[in-house]
């Protein structure tokens, strides 16, 4: 069975289509997991979920599997992430000017989406995915841990403790995640986690569309493949510019650090 893992696609059309071209380019899959944060923060939310809505309507529902994030959360419930208070007059002048971009970038995203794609987010928020591979084991499939899509407990340099404490209500052998746009493939304790980074705003390769390509085998061996394609970062922030997308270090984000 193959399986195709990605998310964090953050309105990003341009890496989006790069990795499907690289998805078309490895052959048929059994199923596609899509582990959430669609659409905002990036220029073109709105196609990025038309997208989407056409691969499960290719595929079918049971094969093309999609919940959401914590932004597609924001967008639909008009949330924002809990924060500590400032701790000086600095550390608040500092916190007026990052609300100020976040809500400004936020509510844009949402203005650009219709009532079918709200209505699409609103459905997929906080949901999980679970499958029960032969001779494998159960496989589940969220945002960021189980049963909440905010934590970054999950993480490649995450102690032990911290990321066994994140599963520990739940039972199974493999969890997929997202969120912390860092791709990852490590084992903690008797879980193996996977996160295949993020398509759209990849914070370990920037300039990179990532995803994974998981092969279990007849006798519940898996080989993960965790992938990375170039796309025209140039078209993505021009895409940004032409739709007034108000966030000032969006082509900072994209770009790859200069060698």
């Amino acid at each position: 069975m193959r399986l195709a893992v990605f998310g964090d696609i953050h309105g990003n059309e341009t890496a989006f289509e790069a990795m499907l071209s690289d998805l078309h380019s490895v052959g048929d899959v059994d199923k596609l997991w899509v582990l959430g944060d669609l659409a905002a923060f990036g220029p073109r939310p709105g196609a990025c979920i038309a997208r989407l809505r056409a691969l499960i309507e290719m595929h079918g529902k049971d094969k093309c599997q999609v919940i959401g994030g914590n932004t597609d959360r924001y967008l639909v419930r008009g949330q924002r992430p809990n924060t500590p208070p400032a701790q000086d007059a600095d550390g608040l002048a500092r916190r007026v000017a990052s609300f100020r971009e976040r809500d400004d970038a936020l509510n844009w995203g949402l203005a650009q989406l219709s009532y079918d794609d709200y209505a699409f987010l609103a459905e997929i928020v906080g949901r999980e995915l679970s499958l029960d591979v032969p001779n494998h084991g159960v496989v589940i499939g969220f945002h960021a841990i189980p049963g909440d899509d905010e934590p970054t407990s999950l993480r490649p340099d995450s102690p032990d403790e911290e990321a066994a404490d994140a599963l520990l209500d739940r039972q199974g052998r493999l969890a997929l995640c997202g969120h912390t746009h860092l791709a990852m493939d490590r084992q903690v304790r008797s879980w193996r986690v996977v996160n295949p980074g993020s398509v759209g705003l990849s914070f370990g390769k920037p300039g990179l569309a990532e995803w994974a390509l998981l092969t279990f085998s007849e006798d519940g061996a898996l080989s993960v493949d965790l992938r990375a394609v170039p796309y025209d970062v140039e078209a993505a922030i021009a895409h940004a510019r032409e739709a007034g997308y108000p966030q000032a270090r969006y082509a900072e984000r994209l770009r790859p650090p200069a060698s």
